[in-house]
């Protein structure tokens, strides 16, 4: 009896430490995520992969192809795009509800080639005789290009823009764009944009027409990870994470 008792408890002892073991371990984090945190994010993942052991794998797409790839049953742990897309995604059962944590707010920003006439984007008035002027121009798929296009309709200007307008694929550069000379002026979310060697950054649109986005972290239903996931999106809108956000031409969520 005494010899049976030793093994359970030996047994249960055994079961405790790998329980505890299995509860610390390190995971693996799927994410799927929109271009717009890139920079800032590329800056802060490592320190959590430090501090927490956690391993992150990320897929960068843009706004449309990540709805896509959602629609069509592709499965992550966290999946990061505008609020919007996040709240249609949980509303069709892709997103855990209740689990949307706002992580950066941008705003959309303007830009020409390096070296390149600067024209007057101080107003929408000024903008609107920019474009008119302009011999081509460049804005995205995403949030920011669907705000551009709706500018352009609520300016009057829409038919005209049409000719001369190009897109990059979803989760493409227009600064690229801008800088191989495609496309004269370009749109896209700020933070996008202020990196890209050979442009000159022009400032972000006049207040009287400016575009606040809300980028969103959710956990994906068919999350592995979600513990560790949760973590990664605690330390993104930690404290630590505020002035590389800042630093990137975002503002925390």
């Amino acid at each position: 009896m005494r010899h049976r008792l030793i093994n359970l408890v030996a047994v249960l002892l055994g079961t405790s430490v790998f329980m505890l073991a299995d509860k610390g371990r390190a995971d693996e984090i799927k994410v799927l995520a929109s271009v717009v945190m890139k920079e800032t994010y590329l800056e802060l993942v490592p320190q959590f992969e430090k501090a927490n052991k956690h391993k992150v794998v990320t897929i960068w797409s843009g706004t449309s192809d990540i709805m896509k790839r959602m629609k069509a049953g592709e499965s992550v742990d966290l999946v990061i795009v505008a609020a919007k897309s996040l709240d249609e995604l949980t509303q069709l059962g892709k997103i855990v509800s209740g689990s949307r944590v706002d992580l950066v707010k941008s705003g959309v920003g303007v830009a020409v080639r390096a070296g390149a006439p600067r024209p007057d984007v101080s107003s929408g008035d000024a903008l609107k005789r920019a474009l008119l002027s302009a011999r081509s121009i460049g804005y995205s798929t995403g949030p920011s290009g669907v705000y551009v296009a709706g500018l352009f309709e609520r300016m009057g200007i829409a038919e005209q823009m049409k000719p001369k307008s190009k897109q990059p694929p979803s989760g493409g550069s227009v600064g690229e764009m801008i800088a191989k000379g495609e496309v004269e002026i370009g749109f896209q979310q700020i933070s996008e944009l202020v990196h890209v060697a050979g442009i000159d950054f022009l400032g972000p649109l006049s207040p009287d027409i400016q575009q606040i986005t809300v980028f969103s972290g959710g956990i994906h239903t068919g999350a592995k990870a979600p513990d560790a996931a949760r973590a990664l999106v605690k330390f993104l809108t930690s404290p630590t994470a505020v002035p590389v956000i800042k630093k990137n031409g975002l503002e925390p969520g």
